[in-house]
């Protein structure tokens, strides 16, 4: 049974700011559970019995090397993707770059890494989830 397509996963997100107000994005490589090649606000899938936190904290450190402190929660949303089988739960938060410097980890699942403007995002290219964060960011403001 997989988390996702077989039954509704967990997935969290972040959207994690440096000092200068920028927001980090990666670009989902060719093993990507789905979405490959779109831009994202990183995160991944929830381990049972961890919190979702904890989660946005853990993958950010496997998959980056970063150390993010998690500030506040932007909201849940239905990520469901007819096309690829899938549906998640995807709550989205905001975080800030404390420590590490950002590389790529798992080359087969992100290809790209960078900081960005809010203004200046690749926004015909984010993931479904991400754009709805950044719809949910946008109504909420910063956190």
């Amino acid at each position: 049974m997989r988390p996702g397509h077989d039954f509704v996963g967990v997935g969290v997100g972040a959207m994690v700011f440096d000092d200068e107000g920028r927001v980090f994005l990666a670009k989902r490589g060719a093993k990507a559970r789905n979405e490959a090649g779109l831009w994202e606000f990183p995160g991944g899938m929830v381990d049972f019995g961890e919190r979702l936190a904890d989660a946005v904290v853990r993958e950010f450190d496997e998959e980056y090397g970063m150390a993010v402190e998690v500030t506040g929660l932007i909201g849940v949303a239905d990520h469901i993707l007819p096309a690829e089988g899938q549906h998640w739960v995807s709550p989205s938060f905001t975080a800030r770059h404390v420590g590490g410097t950002p590389a790529i980890r798992e080359p087969e699942k992100c290809t790209e890494i960078g900081w960005f403007r809010l203004d200046a995002l690749p926004e015909q290219q984010l993931t479904l989830a991400s754009r709805d964060t950044l719809t949910a960011y946008g109504k909420k403001g910063p956190a």
